[in-house]
C-alpha cells in the first residue's frame, strides 16, 4: 500500500514546460523529506530538487535553479515539479523519493540519498526538437 507514482512526463520542445506529479499512498508526504531525482542514459542519478518536511524549505541543483519549482499539496498528498524553459540536457527519467528522517533536504542535492525509504518507478522526460 505504500508507494509513490510519478506522472506527467513526455516529449517537449526546448523552451517548453512540463509539470510532473508524484502521488503518495500509505504515508503522509508532509512528514518526510522528499525530492526529485533524474538519471540520463550513461550518467549517474542526480538530485534535482528537494523540500523539507513540515513547512518545507526548498533546495535546487544549480543546473535547474530559476527554471524548476518543487511544491507539495498536503490535501492531495502529492508533490510536484514544475519545469520551465526546458533544455535538451534535462532529458532523463525523473524519480520522486521520500525519506523519513528529519535531516535537511539539501543533503539530497549533494548526493546523500542512499537512505531514501521509498522510490517511485520514474517518468520519462524527453526534450527535443
Amino acid at each position: 500500500q505504500v508507494q509513490l507514482v510519478e506522472s506527467g512526463g513526455g516529449l517537449v520542445q526546448p523552451g517548453g514546460s512540463l509539470r510532473l506529479s508524484c502521488a503518495a499512498s500509505g504515508f503522509t508526504l508532509e512528514d518526510y523529506t522528499i525530492g526529485w531525482f533524474r538519471q540520463a542514459p550513461g550518467k549517474e542519478r542526480e538530485g534535482v530538487s528537494s523540500i523539507d518536511s513540515g513547512y518545507g524549505s526548498t533546495y535546487y541543483a544549480d543546473s535547474v535553479k530559476g527554471r524548476f519549482t518543487i511544491s507539495r499539496d498536503n490535501a492531495k498528498n502529492t508533490m510536484y515539479l514544475e519545469m520551465n524553459n526546458l533544455k535538451p540536457e534535462d532529458t532523463a527519467v525523473y524519480y520522486c523519493a521520500a525519506e523519513s528522517s528529519r535531516m535537511g533536504g539539501w543533503r539530497l542535492i549533494e548526493g546523500y540519498y542512499n537512505d531514501m525509504d521509498y522510490w517511485g518507478k520514474g517518468t520519462l522526460v524527453t526534450v527535443s526538437s
